[in-house]
């Protein structure tokens, strides 16, 4: 990444699905070149604290919040990386920062912003456990936080009626404990029970796990806000071997 040493800049980074290993050079770059770091909470803890770097972490519910002081900050000379997991560009942070500057001073539009790209959960997951997105496949966000549920169900069904495989994100979590029960109704419904479906859980971390199962065996306790699911479609495979089975989907159309 080349940056001016004079103006202040923002990058919108990925920091990969947990180990460091994933982090591009690109986004390591940036790190060594700033002056401020702000994202949600977990992700600023995973940048080493350095003389000259402020670290601003913050709750997860307060994207735009961020955004706008990340810009404030590079607006006054600062050089910011605004940090996200895995890619900024999926569910992610880079669309905040685009939504605060389009609602900003239009001083703030001559900055320079930059997304670097990361490799997002999906990604992680399907390499894990072989290449179940390796056909067309959508992915959608499962939290309702910031889209009624109601469009959550129609995207579903009419993902699944497509024969999509199907990544999703922010799966089930503590306020919304049974929300992933219904998605499960919903994809037999349309699936049937003998679907593959991956349970893919802090995929590059220390504590990953991954399941295959089908449909009709899954249950919602499988998914936690660290899994990332993702369901083949009709022609996805399953390869038995001596050690972890591969799951993929081939190309080829039926």
């Amino acid at each position: 990444m080349t940056v001016g040493q004079s103006a202040g800049w923002i990058a919108v980074a990925g920091l990969g699905p947990g180990d460091e290993g994933l982090v591009t050079p690109e986004v390591t770059a940036a790190l060594a070149e700033a002056t401020d770091v702000i994202g949600y909470i977990p992700y600023v803890a995973r940048i080493a604290p350095r003389t000259g770097l402020a670290l601003h972490a913050s709750d997860n519910r307060v994207e735009l919040d961020r955004a706008a002081h990340a810009l404030s900050l590079a607006a006054a000379g600062g050089r910011v990386v605004v940090v996200s997991s895995g890619d900024p560009g999926v569910f992610a942070m880079a669309s905040a920062v685009f939504e605060a500057l389009e609602a900003g001073p239009v001083e703030w539009r001559a900055l320079d912003i930059r997304v670097l790209p990361g490799i997002t959960a999906m990604l992680a997951a399907s390499a894990r456990a072989g290449a179940p997105l390796g056909h067309d496949f959508c992915a959608i966000n499962l939290s309702d936080n910031l889209k009624p549920w109601a469009l959550i169900e129609r995207r579903l069904r009419l993902a699944a009626e497509a024969d999509f495989a199907m990544a999703f994100y922010n799966p089930r979590s503590k306020a919304r404990p049974e929300g992933f029960g219904r998605v499960l109704e919903i994809l037999r419904e349309t699936c049937g029970d003998e679907r593959l479906i991956l349970f893919a859980r802090a995929v590059a971390t220390a504590q990953e796990q991954l399941r295959i199962v089908t449909l009709g065996e899954a249950v919602l306790e499988m998914a936690d806000m660290r899994t990332m699911v993702i369901v083949g479609s009709s022609q996805t495979r399953l390869i038995a071997r001596p050690g972890a089975p591969i799951l993929y989907t081939p190309r080829s159309a039926p």
